[in-house]
């Protein structure tokens, strides 16, 4: 393809963007739209209201999620921060095809929508759309080996043996860094918890990327934060809507170990060594040792300290014969996807999974 390619990997949480090439986006978007009211319609219907990117500081209650849990609910809403995207990487590259990042279950409804919006809305002159999972594991430089993916608002295990993949391989579940934010916003703000409160929204972000980790033991993680005297360590306190602060409880700052013991949350399984083991153990036994040999763990919820130390612990303890588990991690494991769709653009082998607008306007016709 053209010496330059658009990449465009579309989460729940954030949208990733950027010129191949590069080892990581240069633009980072949340993927959040609003509709702001307008003369015509002040009211909470869309009819005739303005879409916009982010969240409006003046009506914070109608920002919404286009894509939720892989699935795309609003079309207009991923069609508005494509088209963003797309014209401020075209002023650098007018005329360059773009790769769309796709989730294993979108199926040909979704990839029908995506070709439509691309071709005829906003006029790509090719478009590839590869399997995100897939992304992950070039990303790393091999063609066999197991990708954990946990983001915001799925965690997925795939398989991949010489690059092929069996669908039945693939683990999915709906349960990711939205379901820990929830956890948490309940818990510090009881029943005054609202997704839409700005306030609320920053001090969860902030203690999910500031104060939160996984444990090796959570018997002797509880312990040992409940033997601290109160007040004993600063960092550890939220502030209230009036001002004031509290302290985290010791549940709050472990609630990533909800990935490891749903069961303490309340949440149904399994966790997610669990889903690695069963994930492997669909595929043929003369894989088994090559794939526990080769985690790949990316994805935001990858990022919380201890995380990847105690996967590789819980997955040492799982017996595949004499088989070894070894944990692979990038410092831009939250990137993977995008690095590894920025990588394939250049690949030659790929070259037939292209669809030209041409290719795409003779099948319209067709």
């Amino acid at each position: 393809m053209a010496g330059k390619t658009i990449v465009i990997d579309h989460g729940s949480a954030f949208l990733k963007a950027g010129l191949s090439g590069w080892n990581e986006p240069q633009m980072i978007l949340p993927s959040v739209v609003n509709y702001i009211p307008c003369r015509e319609n002040p009211g909470p219907s869309y009819a005739r209201r303005r879409v916009s990117l982010g969240v409006d500081l003046c009506h914070p209650d109608t920002f919404s999620y286009p894509i939720e849990r892989g699935r795309v609910l609003n079309w207009e809403g991923v069609e508005h921060i494509w088209s963003f995207v797309l014209e401020r990487h075209r002023q650098e590259c007018e005329d360059a095809p773009v790769i769309v990042t796709q989730t294993p279950g979108q199926g040909p409804a979704d990839r029908h929508r995506t070709l439509e919006v691309m071709f005829e809305l906003l006029d790509v002159p090719a478009l590839l759309l590869p399997n995100q999972m897939e992304m992950s594991l070039y990303a790393s430089g091999l063609l066999t080996g197991t990708v954990l993916d946990s983001g915001y608002g799925l965690t997925r295990v795939q398989p991949f043996h010489l690059g092929r993949t069996s669908p039945s391989s693939c683990k999915t579940m709906e349960f990711a860094g939205q379901d820990l934010a929830a956890y948490l916003r309940k818990s510090l703000f009881k029943d005054d918890c609202d997704p839409h409160n700005l306030f609320q929204l920053e001090t969860v972000t902030g203690t999910q990327m500031g104060k939160c980790y996984v444990p090796q033991n959570l018997g002797e993680a509880l312990d040992f934060c409940q033997s601290l005297p109160s007040g004993a360590d600063e960092s550890n306190t939220y502030l209230l809507p009036d001002g004031t602060s509290a302290e985290l409880t010791p549940m709050q700052r472990l609630a990533p170990e909800m990935f490891f013991s749903p069961q303490v949350f309340d949440l149904p399984g399994p966790s997610v060594p669990d889903m690695v083991v069963e994930s492997i153990k669909t595929c043929e036994a003369s894989t088994h040792e090559q794939l526990i040999s080769h985690v790949m763990a990316c994805g935001g919820n990858t990022l919380y300290p201890g995380f990847t130390k105690r996967l590789q612990k819980e997955l040492s303890a799982e017996h595949f014969a004499s088989a070894k588990a070894t944990l692979w991690v990038g410092s831009n494991r939250n990137f993977s996807v995008w690095l590894g769709a920025s990588l394939m653009a250049h690949l030659s082998t790929y070259k037939s999974e292209w669809m030209t607008r041409e290719e795409y306007d003779e099948g319209a016709r067709v």
